[in-house]
């Protein structure tokens, strides 16, 4: 065994996180890592997938590689290579696009992405953002808060992200200093109480080293929290906003697999739906009733927000892509004027008189 081998085989001893045949993750969640420059993001989602018994001996043999050719850790392992895949990226050391991942544990399956520090690509981290359940939001224990955290708090909140992990890293900088750590929660939730977010959960870390990621950390002892890998595997996402409990389906595709079958495919976007239902559809306010609702893996007699699903009606109705499905009794309805908070970042202002595509759902206008 080399040394990357029995560190991975030390850490995934503690750690139980790899899957085995008979096990399958019951629920996802899908979660950004953001902050300013030089926080730690790319490392701590590197760091987490190698103590979470995640990687490949391949990838940990290319890492090792990598690391001594790009790596900033004096010839350690760089775990931040992992997620950093330009070219660009390596040779500069930062996270300039966004890098999405996916892996699991038996509790539960994720999806992150890890988006840029830099100013410049804010934009990015906007991208990340949308459609995110929850944002590790990266503090350097020794620079504290800064302009691009609240700047990212801020995106999080606009777009409807309502959890978020405040992860205090390089605390080793700080001497594990319990003090330093409190105030800078402190100040956080000062700057948040504003932003709508439905818990604010503050753990220290030190991500290069592992402390607090998937083990906890001895040189912390002071911290009684979760882990951070603990706090995702468990984390309640079953509190929504109020809207979400009302049936809506944005019409991707109207699905002709032969001349007998005509469904509306889409991913639900609110609520919840079972056959038998009725449902009007928008903007032509016709109504019909849910006959099948069809997947891959064949039907299902309940189907919730985040599904990606087939419905088909009793009645033949005329539907189109960028129409809405939306439960019968539901209040939505269509218009042609709105009030809208916009997160724009083109170099050129917004301008009157300017035409301007708008895409809502799936439909373009």
């Amino acid at each position: 065994m080399n040394a990357i081998t029995l560190e991975r085989a030390h850490v995934a001893e503690g750690v139980q996180a790899q899957i085995q045949p008979a096990q399958r993750p019951t629920s996802l969640l899908r979660f950004l890592t953001c902050g300013s420059v030089d926080d730690g993001k790319s490392t701590l989602i590197g760091r987490l997938l190698h103590d979470a018994g995640l990687v490949p001996f391949d990838q940990l043999e290319t890492l090792e590689r990598d690391s001594k050719r790009y790596g900033t850790t004096g010839g350690g392992l760089d775990f931040a290579l992992l997620v950093d895949g330009l070219a660009a990226e390596r040779e500069q050391g930062i996270t300039i696009d966004v890098a999405y991942r996916y892996f699991a544990t038996p509790r539960r399956a994720f999806i992150v992405a890890d988006t840029p520090g830099h100013q410049q690509y804010t934009s990015n981290m906007a991208t990340g953002a949308a459609g995110a359940d929850l944002a590790v939001i990266l503090v350097d224990a020794k620079k504290g808060i800064l302009p691009q955290t609240r700047r990212h708090s801020f995106i999080a909140s606009m777009l409807r992200v309502r959890h978020v992990v405040l992860a205090v890293n390089k605390m080793d900088m700080v001497g594990f200093d319990q003090a330093i750590f409190d105030t800078l929660v402190a100040e956080y939730r000062r700057i948040a109480e504003n932003l709508r977010f439905t818990n604010i959960t503050a753990i220290p870390l030190c991500a290069r080293d592992g402390d607090n990621l998937a083990q906890r950390s001895t040189r912390m002892a002071w911290y009684d929290g979760p882990t951070l890998l603990g706090h995702l595997e468990t984390v309640d996402m079953s509190v929504k906003d109020d809207a979400s409990t009302a049936f809506h389906l944005p019409v991707q595709w109207v699905n002709r697999r032969d001349a007998a079958f005509r469904g509306y495919a889409g991913t639900i976007a609110h609520g919840g739906i079972r056959p038998g239902e009725a449902i009007r559809v928008l903007p032509s306010g016709h109504t019909a009733t849910v006959a099948r609702i069809v997947t891959a893996d064949g039907d299902l007699t309940h189907a919730e927000a985040g599904q990606a699903v087939t419905i088909t009606l009793r009645e033949e109705i005329d539907i189109s892509r960028g129409d809405v499905i939306v439960g019968v009794a539901d209040t939505l309805d269509t218009t042609r004027e709105l009030t809208a908070r916009v997160l724009w970042m083109d170099n050129a202002p917004l301008a009157l008189g300017v035409d301007y595509e708008l895409r809502i759902g799936t439909a373009t206008a």
